[in-house]
């Protein structure tokens, strides 16, 4: 079986380096691939505008190639189709709205496009900011502005990876407190020189179905529902999460215009963060008894994107040490009590436009006997930067029960992905 897969997944690296190979020798020839920004001003100079942003991201991905005896199947999928404007209508407010499509495959596409949930466009952010200070703007509704790392605020436009490393751990209340990573709620945010933050007061989700499963082998007697759970004296309670995201820029400053944090610039900043953040949702968990308890999580990281040399390189890396407390012995959809390591790191090669890189999770829970580690090695091909570029990545869970390999009798879940990334 091993054989089988390491020789599959040769094969399919083999056709990508000839792609891109081929691509990168008809760049060769001069293509013009500038454009402007699909903005509206609202006012003469410029200032007042209205920025529009629209993206898709293609895939197709492998079967499971750990799976014993099976034959090699791709299927493609519509990862994000989304579409994003925001509105500086003033030089103290702006406002947003970002809604889109997720995951459309074969399997969840219906015959009208209507008579089902999963090919719905729905809305991911809708809020509305207020700067009070130089150093303090205040904003209210659908947000992403989050804790615990900078990975928790990550932008799918710009992803050194190919996506979000999976298990989410950098969104671990993914669909259990929040809808896609998304809280309902206030924030406050602000830059003092090169000091930067973002604190958040958020009503957490109501309708979860399965979201508070307990995933653990281990059995902790415990379920994340505790918003949906009343005291034994009738009272609501578990009604709010706590949520925010502090970091110190020892280089260029990053842009908290928007709280969307990049992947790579590809040299075009010299970056170097360190962050801390963290989560909190008193009384979000309840016992088979009725008794509520606190939900905590903290995390430390850092970010390293800066050139290389005088030929346009650049070197990208990150790193994040997480400690998550839900209860004892309790495994969440994404995450469980316990510790977890992200990291992932890359080079660009300008003169190439691509960039290989590698991405490693590790989790260590109590509900679990083993670890859970998840690997991903890949490349990106850049055609236009980030606006345009073909991504190919082995990617490899394995120790992990929520993650589907047990359904084709396998130790571990592994797929080749292909990715076309496209965004105006």
């Amino acid at each position: 079986m091993r054989t089988r897969t390491i020789m599959k997944t040769v094969v399919l690296l083999l056709i990508y380096f000839f792609a891109v190979h081929t691509m990168t020798a008809q760049e060769k020839t001069e293509v013009d691939h500038s454009y402007k920004p699909l903005t509206l001003k609202l006012s003469e100079d410029g200032k007042k505008y209205v920025r529009f942003i629209m993206w898709h991201q293609l895939w197709a991905t492998t079967n499971n190639l750990e799976a014993d005896g099976a034959k090699l199947q791709l299927t493609p999928s519509i990862r994000r189709s989304r579409f994003l404007a925001f509105a500086q209508v003033s030089p103290r407010f702006m406002l947003l709205t970002h809604f889109g499509l997720n995951s459309l495959t074969p399997s969840n596409m219906t015959s009208l496009g209507s008579n089902g949930d999963s090919p719905q466009m729905f809305l991911h952010d809708a809020w509305g900011e207020v700067k009070v200070h130089d150093a303090v703007y205040i904003g209210a509704g659908l947000h992403y502005w989050k804790g615990m790392t900078r990975l928790s605020n990550q932008s799918t436009l710009n992803l050194m990876t190919l996506d979000q490393s999976r298990p989410f751990i950098a969104w671990h209340s993914l669909g259990i407190t929040d809808q896609f990573a998304r809280h309902l709620g206030v924030y406050a945010k602000g830059q003092v020189e090169k000091f930067d933050y973002r604190i958040a007061l958020n009503s957490p989700l109501r309708n979860t179905i399965g979201a508070g499963k307990d995933y653990g082998l281990n059995g902790s007697g415990l379920t994340y529902t505790g918003v949906s759970t009343p005291t034994e004296g009738g009272d609501p309670t578990g009604n709010t999460v706590i949520e925010g995201y502090f970091r110190y820029n020892i280089f260029d400053k990053e842009s908290t215009k928007l709280p969307y944090a990049v992947g790579t610039y590809l040299g075009k900043k010299k970056v170097l963060a360190v962050g801390a953040g963290f989560f909190a949702h008193p009384n979000g968990m309840v016992d088979s008894s009725g008794v509520h308890s606190g939900v905590g999580h903290f995390a430390l990281d850092a970010f390293m994107d800066m050139p290389v040399g005088d030929k346009g390189d650049a070197a990208n890396a990150y790193l994040a040490l997480m400690n998550f407390n839900y209860g004892e012995n309790y495994v969440s959809r994404w995450a469980g009590t316990g510790t977890a390591i992200l990291a992932q790191a890359g080079y660009y090669v300008n003169s190439a436009k691509i960039m290989p890189y590698v991405g490693f999770n590790y989790g260590s829970y109590q509900g679990y006997d083993d670890p859970v580690t998840a690997l991903n090695v890949g490349m990106n091909y850049f055609i236009n930067g980030h606006f345009a570029k073909v991504t190919m990545e082995y990617h490899r869970i394995a120790g992990d029960v929520r993650e589907g390999a047990i359904a084709t009798q396998a130790d571990a879940l592994s797929q080749i992905r292909l990715q076309l990334h496209i965004f105006l």
